[in-house]
């Protein structure tokens, strides 16, 4: 049994944003990397946090996928800008 409030039968997600040795900078989804809260940690809390929550260390494909979403969200098409004039 861990610490985490988050049932083992969900999956959750981290995506690094920046790490230096004062702090860890890292988005936290759980279920949908598409719907995820920023987060700041020193890197031990950080590591911490990942093993309580047996997270998933997201690759670059999969970040680049979200971002896709993202924009699609944002602009209406992946990776086209819709003009609103």
């Amino acid at each position: 049994m861990t610490d985490s409030a988050i049932p083992p039968s969900l999956c959750c997600f981290v995506r690094v944003r920046s790490r230096d040795e004062r702090f860890v900078e890292f988005d936290f989804a759980i279920e949908n990397p598409e719907l995820f809260v920023e987060l700041i940690l020193p890197p031990q809390a950080f590591e911490t946090f990942c093993q309580r929550n047996a997270v998933t260390i997201m690759s670059d494909e999969q970040a680049h996928e979200v971002d896709q979403q993202m924009e699609k969200w944002r602009y209406g098409d992946a990776g086209s800008e819709l003009s609103y004039k």
